[in-house]
This record gives structure tokens, sequence and C-alpha cells, in this order.
């Protein structure tokens, strides 16, 4: 494929791509970052389903002398820094506070309306509550958050009696059955942006957080956003093909595309076709000089962050490293390529297997993190929420 047939700028192969990855996601040793803003503000958004996986990819990119939990919850939960939120294909994010705004409205206000709408017409169907009752539910909760400064789920029900309400879920299907309805208010209320997950019950691997009151993000014109978001992906991503970002984003093609025009971006050939990248981002980045390796956590952005991988995950290795549901596991990386994948022993060791043969100085760069993350995660035990076979064979000790 010529530059010209395709109207491309230049061509940025494989080994630049993992060179501006290794660098921009701060993967080599060199780019490592001090402080949990840095990880974030370079990955755009940390994926937050799994709670873990916040702290670990963090703990993975920053220098030795920092300790990833303090530093997360220092940014999360004191500087409020760092905003923890629905985003991107209604999946939980941590986000840099300073992008909250436009994350909200080029994607979570949106998927907000449809949500709210979903849950009306399921609460009418399966119950006698509607559009007012929700409305004086959700005052009810935000009056009792603003008097409590943070509740879980749990105290909120025993104070807002309506929480603990019920009503039929998928009504004249084979999933009918009761539901409560404090889950799901309270997630719409997050997508929304009117409260948000504090500081979780336990230890920073829980699932179990407290609520509070956050305040309104602006209200920033969509098309905006969406620019805004895109130019922050694709300085961490680029280049990368509207495929990637439609994944990524879960928008329209038509938004998509308007958003790249509206940043003027630059076409480029790579593996997959046209890529494109920032109009002052077409120089070529050098390799790191020192070869790096790395242990990333289930979800991690790095390899969640498009929907083409096979430039540094080789297609054989995918069904030991997914699960069904495209979500990937923990994995290990040299140079720019996943070669194996890890997991913790009911001991604390961190166990881990190469898929590929990468030589004797890998091995040893593997083993370094290996120990590394090991001495930082401690005695807490680490179970992603989303298992894969390789991880499931490791932490079983196979």
């Amino acid at each position: 494929m010529s530059e010209k047939s395709t109207g491309t700028t230049r061509t940025i192969g494989v080994e630049e791509r993992r060179a501006r990855l290794a660098l921009r996601h701060r993967l080599a040793g060199a780019a490592r970052a001090a402080t949990a803003e840095e990880v974030a503000g370079s990955l755009v958004a940390l994926h937050a389903t799994d709670p873990a996986t916040v702290f670990l990819a963090t703990g993975a990119r920053l220098t030795a002398d920092r300790d990833p939990v303090a530093e997360v919850e220092r940014a999360l939960y004191e500087d409020r820094t760092l905003t923890r939120m629905h985003g991107m294909r209604h999946t939980v994010f941590v986000v840099p506070t300073a992008l909250a705004a436009a994350v909200h409205s080029s994607s979570s206000s949106a998927a907000a309306v449809r949500e709210r709408a979903t849950l009306v017409r399921q609460l009418a169907a399966g119950s006698d509550f509607d559009e007012a009752w929700l409305a004086e539910t959700e005052r009810q909760v935000l009056a009792e958050l603003a008097e409590r400064g943070e509740a879980t789920g749990t105290e909120l029900g025993s104070s807002v009696p309506r929480l603990r309400a019920q009503y039929v879920y998928g009504v004249g299907t084979n999933q009918e059955g009761p539901q409560p309805v404090s889950s799901r208010i309270l997630r719409l209320l997050g997508m929304e942006g009117r409260i948000a997950r504090g500081r979780p019950q336990g230890s920073w691997t829980s699932s179990r957080f407290r609520w509070a009151l956050v305040p309104p993000h602006p209200d920033l014109p969509a098309a905006e956003a969406q620019a805004e978001l895109v130019r922050h992906w694709l300085a961490a991503y680029g280049p990368a093909t509207e495929a990637d970002l439609k994944w990524w984003t879960g928008w329209k093609v038509t938004d998509v595309r308007r958003a790249l025009t509206a940043l003027g971006t630059r076409r480029v050939t790579i593996d997959e076709g046209v890529g494109h990248v920032l109009p002052a981002d077409l120089e070529p980045v050098a390799a790191p000089a020192e070869p790096w390796a790395a242990l990333l956590p289930a979800l991690d952005p790095t390899p969640m962050g498009r929907q083409a991988r096979d430039w540094y995950l080789d297609p054989e290795h995918r069904p030991a490293l997914f699960d069904r549901s495209g979500n990937i596991g923990p994995t290990v990386w040299w140079n720019g390529r996943v070669v194996g994948g890890w997991a913790q022993l009911p001991d604390g060791e961190v166990t881990w297997r190469l898929l590929t043969d990468v030589g004797e100085e890998a091995v040893a760069a593997i083993r370094t993190e290996a120990a590394r993350l090991a001495a930082w995660v401690g005695d807490v035990r680490i179970t992603p929420r989303f298992r894969t076979p390789l991880e499931r064979e490791l932490a079983a000790g196979a």
C-alpha cells in the first residue's frame, strides 16, 4: 500500500510504534513516572472496573522509590486530582480530574440519558414506581449524602427506605426476577456525575465503595469534548485507526471522524492501513536506550487501549490471555510486545510463564519486575475480576 494511494504522510512501522508505547506509556525504565497523576495523564484513563487494576497499572509505571498504594490513594481521596467515573463504553475509569468534564460530556452524559430511560421503562414494567418516584428517591439519597459526607450503599439503604425496594427485572423474558433498585439508582447517579465512588471498605482491592457527592462537571458541547478527549488519546496511543478510536470510545464512527477532522490529524501508514496522529506528532521516535520488561495487570490500559493488537500481541496467544468477553488478563511484556502472563500464588509469590522464547536477558529483567511487584503488593492477595485461562493455571500452581 503506497502513501500516494492512501493519502498518508509517512509510514510508521512496528518498531517505532513499540518505541512510542514504551515511552508514552511510561513502561521503559527511563520513562517511569514520579506520581499517579503522571501515569493517569500518560494513559488518559485507567481501567477501574477491577479496583486492583488502578493500583497495579500505576505501580508498573512508577519509579522504584514510590509507594503505588499511597500514591493512588493520595491522588484519589486526598488531593482529588484523579477521579473515578463512568466513561467510555459505560466502563468505570480513573481519569485526571482536569479531563473529567471532557469524559463526561463526550461519553458519560449520553450514556446516562440512555440509562435513565431504560431504568424508568423497566421500573414501569416491573413495579408501581414511576419517574416521580425515582426523582424523589434520588433527592433523598443526595440529601443523605450531603448530611453524611459519604456512605456505603448499605448505609444509604438504612436511611433511605426507598433504596430497599425491589422491582421485577426482565418482565416477560427468561431473565425475569426481582432486583433491588439501589444499585441501579446509585449507578445512574454516578453516570450523571452527581455522586462518585470514594474510599473502599477494606483494602485497595475491595469493590465495596463509599459514595459521596461531587461538584457538577462543566457542561461542554459534545463535539468540543470529543475532540479534546481524542487529542489526549492520540497523544498517548497514536498512530491508530478510526476503528481503534471507535472501539475505545464506544462512539459512532461519525463522531470519531468529526473529532479527527476538528483536530486536523495527519494520516500515516501503519500495518492495519491508515492511521492517524496529531499534526505535531510526525517526527520519528527512537527506541528507549535500554531494553525493558513490565508486568501489567488484567485490563491494563496499554493492551486494552485499542482494537488492533497484532503488532504487540501474537494472535496465537490470545486464547490463553483473554477471557470469553475480550478482557485481557495479567501480561508479561518485553521490549514492546506481550510475551507471557503472570499470576499471584496463595503465598504471595508472583509467578509467570513465557509464551515465546525471549532469551536470558529478558528472563532476568522479568524476574526483577516480578520481585518488585511482589515486594510492594506485600500481604495483599490479588485475584482478577475477569479470569483468563493462563492466569487460572498459574494461580493454581500449574
